[in-house]
């Protein structure tokens, strides 16, 4: 029956081609419920949304030709990789089965060995190469021989149908041949048997190099997978039990050892120690955890021993979400996918379309003997056209580029957000938590006359035990470290950006910015100076009310961040203009700003303004990534064109935000456009390479060459031609893994 709404991925078995991507979207989008089906070609899979049932999915696909299973979120990267070295030996063992006997048959036929076309003993032998070449394209090529039938009975075409035609009418034209050599070019005199089998040996050794190189595109993602231990050793009534991972429940006391992996995630009950969080964030330094700190699974615990409660199991631990975000973002197809994607589907009949004209034309006004020209002609179009060489350039260099980010603590939501970052002009970047470490400590407490220190952090703490505003959190710690007594309040307000309100001892109770202050006319002439040298220092200031007269100020200083300015220098050395909100003081913000080497900057901005900024830069054609915290900045990075999260690695489900930047480090944000600039540009490459490749190829298969210089392209060639354009793609996807 049908379930509530999913969103699956399936592996799909069978895709031979590009051509068959439009075939599987087809057939996913027509079951009911599907409201988004994308299929990927680089690694056979398709993610599925809606509501549908499941049976009636997979049942579809088969009835379409394709197999199809479930793909579970983690995966042992193991067993995958053992998969892929099966069928990896298994073309490697049919390009070797169609060599041995196609390779000697080239040899001895180039030498001239064998015996004549047309002459008794060449009658005897050519008919014994006949069936043993039959037996070869059986045992090396029944896979797309049975491709292309299935790929006929559906009423579509693909890379299978090109191969089949091309080697089987190779087998039919060279059969019928061996009573009718006269029929034959003169400078081609000859049976194409070792024509169709070679072609098969290379393009089975094209698709063995092409899944090991595949191997490699996806090993970011298996290394995430591979962080995951199989066991962990739980603490039960008092008694340590070693089990399954998956047996893990919430609130377990789960005990590691130094040398051991983090099996879900938690938070630390007992010991200290360095925990190596490089494979998540991309920082190589080791964090210090004690009691309170959380730990995230797939973490390596170092020195100490740790007992923690384990808060998030199966597929809500940080690595998890982590896998199923790297996978989804390499699943994503852009404009430019979906396009190709439709070229792919037309291209196998489009060809054999130019194989048919070829023929025809080779036929009605080529030199005799005509017909064998022909044959010729249109056997070595069939085989040199390769639609999965355009289908692979987009996603192969999506999906290096996304795992390329991931090792680096980079996580892409989406794979449109690769793309567009490269194309980023403006760089909008939050102050607080963001260029500043985010967690700001009151350091200096300035009082009216009469005033004193004690009794104006008591009451704006007070006010601020209420608020889970950073500033507040910096207050109330202060009265906890003078062990001052908080007292009641009641009647709290806040107004984001500007302050809170309470009625403390029955008297009203202000704590804000200057703004608040104008708002409740509270008079703060005599405070100016003092406010104007805060700012300087780039501190911001808490102002105190009560009964409408200033009781003092309270001087918070958050720290920048060490590598703040670094990464601005990085971003403006990519061309990028950088500008930085916040709702300080202007003053504040200009002494931020110089210290971070930002020249743009715009202060007093509250938080349901960031979002206005972000459509004011687009709208002056500013292609405009947003960084924020991804709570307050929400609507901000919804805005913007990119939207980059500044996170620690255990809050990755931003669902506003496009990127995440696991480590917090700012410095990302320019690798972050750097892995983008490069993928594009590989994509480019891929894309020229690939179209230039048939746009090339195809006129000088079907002849052009010929009535100039008297050339005409061997389908041996042709075949070895098909089989490297696929693999060139990959490899140059590839690429990126080491720039």
């Amino acid at each position: 029956m049908a379930s509530d709404s999913q969103d699956i991925h399936l592996s799909i078995g069978g895709m031979r081609c590009a051509g068959c991507v439009d075939a599987v979207e087809t057939a996913l989008r027509n079951v009911p419920g599907v409201t988004e089906a994308v299929v990927n070609f680089a690694d056979h899979s398709a993610r599925v949304k809606g509501q549908f049932n499941t049976e009636v999915l997979l049942g579809s696909l088969a009835d379409a030709g394709y197999e199809s299973a479930l793909q579970a979120q983690v995966e042992d990267p193991e067993s995958i990789e053992k998969e892929e070295r099966l069928l990896y030996r298994r073309y490697l063992q049919k390009s070797a089965l169609a060599g041995a006997l196609g390779i000697p048959l080239m040899i001895t036929e180039h030498l001239g060995w064998l015996p004549m076309l047309g002459t008794l003993q060449g009658t005897h032998f050519w008919t014994v190469i006949s069936a043993l070449t039959l037996v070869i394209l059986y045992l090396s090529g029944r896979g797309y021989y049975l491709g292309a039938i299935q790929s006929l009975y559906q009423r579509q075409a693909n890379m299978d149908t090109l191969i089949a035609l091309g080697t089987g009418s190779a087998w039919i034209y060279s059969t019928i041949a061996i009573d009718y050599a006269n029929l034959l070019p003169g400078h081609v005199q000859h049976a194409y048997f070792e024509s169709s089998v070679v072609i098969l040996a290379f393009i089975n050794l094209g698709s063995a190099l092409e899944i090991n190189a595949r191997g490699r595109t996806s090993a970011a993602i298996r290394a995430l997978m591979g962080l995951q231990p199989r066991q962990a050793i739980v603490i039960r009534d008092g008694i340590e039990r070693t089990i399954p991972i998956a047996e893990v429940g919430l609130d377990d006391i789960i005990r590691v050892r130094p040398g051991e992996k983090i099996p879900v995630d938690g938070v630390v009950v007992e010991g200290t120690s360095t925990v190596d969080e490089s494979m998540l964030t991309g920082e190589p330094m080791p964090v210090v955890k004690s009691p309170g700190e959380r730990v995230v699974s797939g973490t390596l615990n170092q020195q100490g021993a740790l007992l923690f409660k384990a808060t998030h199991i199966g597929q809500q631990t940080v690595l998890a979400q982590i896998i199923a975000c790297v996978r989804n973002a390499q699943g994503t197809k852009p404009d430019i996918g979906r396009l190709v994607d439709r070229i792919a589907a037309i291209f196998v009949p489009v060809v054999v379309g130019i194989a048919m004209l070829t023929f025809m034309t080779w036929w009605l006004f080529g030199p005799e003997p005509s017909l064998g020209y022909a044959f010729v002609t249109a056997m070595t179009v069939l085989v040199i056209a390769c639609p999965c060489a355009l289908g692979l350039a987009t996603p192969i260099s999506i999906m290096v580029g996304v795992g390329k980010a991931a090792q680096q603590g980079i996580l892409i939501r989406k794979g449109d957000a690769l793309q567009t970052a490269g194309l980023l002009t403006c760089m909008v970047v939050d102050k607080t938590g963001t260029l500043t470490e985010g967690r700001p400590s009151i350091v200096a407490v300035e009082t009216a006359q009469g005033a004193a220190e004690d009794e104006v952090i008591r009451l704006a703490a007070s006010l601020e035990a209420a608020s889970e505003h950073p500033l507040a959190h910096a207050v109330v710690k202060l009265a906890a470290e003078r062990n001052i007594r908080l007292a009641a309040a009641s009647d709290f307000s806040a107004r984001p950006g500007y302050g809170v309100m309470a009625a403390v001892e029955g008297q009203r109770i202000i704590i804000g910015n200057s703004a608040m202050m104008q708002s409740e006319n509270v008079d703060m002439a005599i405070w100016a100076q003092r406010l104007a040298d805060c700012a300087s220092q780039a501190r911001t200031p808490l102002l105190v009310a009560r009964g409408g007269v200033m009781l003092g100020m309270l001087q918070a200083e958050d720290p920048i961040k060490q590598d703040s300015a670094a990464a601005i220098a990085a971003l403006n050395a990519q061309g990028i203009r950088v500008i930085m909100l916040t709702g300080d003081h202007e003053a504040t913000a200009r002494a931020v700003a110089a210290r971070v080497g930002i020249s743009e900057f715009r202060a007093h901005v509250l938080p349901q303004d960031k979002a206005a900024v972000v459509a004011e830069l687009q709208a002056q054609g500013e292609k405009v990534g947003m960084v924020g915290d991804g709570i307050n900045d929400a609507p901000a990075l919804a805005q913007a064109n990119v939207g980059f999260a500044i996170g620690t690695g255990t809050d990755i489900a931003i669902e506003s935000a496009d990127i995440v930047i696991m480590s917090g480090s700012l410095t990302k944000l320019a690798e972050s456009v750097r892995v983008s600039r490069l993928t594009l540009r590989n994509i480019e490459h891929n894309l020229v390479g690939a179209s230039l490749y048939n746009i090339i190829s195809i006129p000088v298969a079907a002849g052009l060459l010929y009535p100039f210089y008297g050339l005409l392209l061997n389908p041996m060639i042709a075949g070895a031609a098909m089989a490297m354009s696929s693999l060139t793609v990959v490899a140059n996807a590839n690429r990126l893994r080491w720039q």
